[in-house]
């Protein structure tokens, strides 16, 4: 489980394809602090440290992330925000997150606001009531805010904090970023589809 509280990013260094999975190499400041079968988030997919050598480790994609994570478009020298898995006694800073990526959605508009930026997106499906203005949500693996939804348009906004320090500083309109709804508010809407 994670918080959607970004610890650093990794740098790609190397892709190699292995039948329909993708295993891909990380270059980042932890890397000495990883084991072998943790569990790790990814631009918020939840991937399992496999192989690790000197500042670089290994984890593996299989088909079903690919098609449904932006996993499948990263390049040498992409950067993901990187996340380890929440210890027992730390603190939920940001909110429930699962590592289990819903969709994905695409960078419509970025507004610098002297100060912060406001993110504007579009998703591919309609999300009905999974996300709320004021509610949580994890783009990329980054617990954010809601700040305003339309339909499939939604927007948040980001402090120069977590822009300096995720990805966020090198995303552009056209691209696309992971989605992982509220698990609350997945779990609320299962079981009011159960009673009607």
């Amino acid at each position: 489980m994670f918080t959607g509280i970004i610890e650093t990013t990794a740098k790609v260094v190397k892709l190699d394809k292995d039948g329909t999975n993708l295993d891909v190499w990380f270059d980042c400041e932890v890397s000495d602090e990883l084991k072998i079968d943790q569990s790790v988030a990814h631009n918020g997919v939840c991937l399992t440290v496999v192989d690790i050598k000197g500042s670089t480790y290994k984890v593996t994609a299989i088909e079903e992330t690919l098609i449904k994570t932006n996993m499948n478009a990263l390049g040498i020298g992409s950067d993901v925000n990187l996340e380890r898995c929440l210890k027992a006694n730390g603190r939920y800073d940001g909110h429930i997150v699962q590592g289990h990526v819903d969709t994905q959605a695409k960078v419509i508009g970025i507004d610098e606001r002297d100060g912060s930026w406001n993110f504007m997106f579009e998703l591919e499906e309609n999300p009905t009531s999974l996300i709320v203005e004021k509610g949580s949500i994890c783009i990329n693996g980054v617990s954010l805010t809601v700040v305003s939804i339309n339909g499939r348009k939604f927007s948040v906004s980001i402090i120069p904090y977590t822009y300096e320090h995720t990805n966020f500083r090198s995303l552009f309109v056209g691209d696309f970023v992971n989605i992982e709804y509220d698990i609350l508010g997945k779990y609320i809407a299962a079981a009011l589809n159960q009673r009607s």
